[in-house]
């Protein structure tokens, strides 16, 4: 069975995340706490998240994964902003534990002058600081790599999993990894891919992947995702990513767009008939 979902909006009570995924024909997924875009604390009651956790179990829907605030900065060298970064994981990690939520998602950030190496070492201390509650995992997200953002080069990821005293693991994203220059779009190139992060990285830390197609050619650094199968990417490649041995098992989180008439389900209906070619 393929596990697949949708980043879900929790306005109303995070339990509506579970309604919405059902909508859309997903069994797993993706939410945020608060908005994105602004230091805010997760804000979730007692009986909200037992809501949630029932929900979620009735309609046997998991793993769930958080993900944080793109305010967050990991690498970066300036003192304040390696301060909020860590309280806002901090709340994140506590906010998936108290929703029973596996994992908790962040990009490392840029190093804005620290230095690439700097920069990792940074991100691995920031996620050092952090007191990770049991049954919870920080995936450290693949990027696509522009100005001085780090994330971009599997090596950058294996970097900071090897510096980093935490468990951490990895989420790789398709849209992202194609626009940092890693070939998606044929099944050799897939299986090239995948054998790269295998020996960069080790399979053995991917979590979980998110699934878009991108908007932009190989190697561009840009990062707009497309329906699955209908960007550069394609049918082929996307093929080839959802049906490869070594990630058919994972969690595949859609972050597509919703236009032209088309959202979530339809992704969600998309990924189940190319793995139903092969089934």
């Amino acid at each position: 069975m393929v596990r697949v979902g949708a980043h879900a909006s929790i306005a109303g009570g995070v339990y509506n995340a579970v309604d919405e995924q059902v909508e859309v024909g997903g069994n797993c997924g993706q939410i945020f706490t608060h908005s994105p875009q602004v230091w805010q604390d997760p804000s979730i009651g007692d009986d909200e998240a037992e809501r949630f956790r029932e929900a979620t179990a009735t309609e046997a829907i998991g793993p769930w994964v958080i993900h944080s605030s793109y305010l967050v900065n990991l690498c970066t060298p300036k003192d304040d902003l390696r301060e909020k970064s860590v309280d806002a994981m901090q709340k994140e990690v506590d906010a998936a534990a108290k929703l029973d939520i596996e994992y908790v998602n962040v990009h490392l950030g840029a190093h804005t002058g620290a230095g690439v190496e700097g920069g990792l070492d940074n991100a691995a201390s920031a996620l050092d600081e952090l007191d990770v509650p049991d049954g919870v995992t920080v995936l450290v997200e693949s990027d696509a790599g522009s100005g001085t953002k780090l994330g971009s080069e599997f090596e950058h990821l294996a970097a900071v999993l090897d510096r980093s005293s935490q468990d951490l693991e990895v989420c790789l994203d398709t849209a992202h990894m194609f626009a940092a220059g890693y070939d998606l779009s044929t099944p050799e190139a897939v299986e090239e891919t995948v054998g790269e992060f295998d020996d960069v990285v080790g399979l053995e830390e991917l979590a979980c992947l998110h699934l878009n197609d991108s908007e932009h050619e190989c190697g561009t650094n840009k990062d707009e995702h497309a329906h699955v199968g209908e960007g550069h990417i394609g049918e082929d490649g996307m093929h080839a990513v959802v049906n490869h041995d070594d990630l058919r098992d994972l969690p595949f989180v859609l972050e597509t767009p919703n236009e032209d008439g088309r959202g979530f389900a339809w992704n969600v209906e998309k990924v189940r008939e190319l793995r139903s070619v092969d089934e």
